[in-house]
């Protein structure tokens, strides 16, 4: 597998499992995690399988799911 780098194809991330939460519909309507070999994080679309992914530390992914977990986001959903 080549480096991960922000931007690249998602498909070229072979080897690795993406997870999906449980709350996702079946329009695809979700967005889905896979860890990487360096503990990187790698977010994809579920919609666009093969396109981009981006790369995240997990410090990084740790901060946005505190801010999901306390609500810091619900605005982006509600009206």
């Amino acid at each position: 597998m080549p480096h991960a780098y922000n931007g690249m194809a998602a498909s070229d991330l072979v080897g690795v499992v993406w997870q999906k939460s449980q709350h996702s519909n079946s329009q695809g309507s979700c967005v889905e995690f896979a860890k990487l070999a360096g503990g990187d994080v790698a977010v994809r679309n579920s919609r666009f399988p093969e396109g981009p992914a981006l790369v995240y530390t997990p410090a990084e992914i740790e901060a946005m799911l505190l801010g999901i977990k306390d609500g810091e986001f619900d605005h982006l959903v509600r009206d």
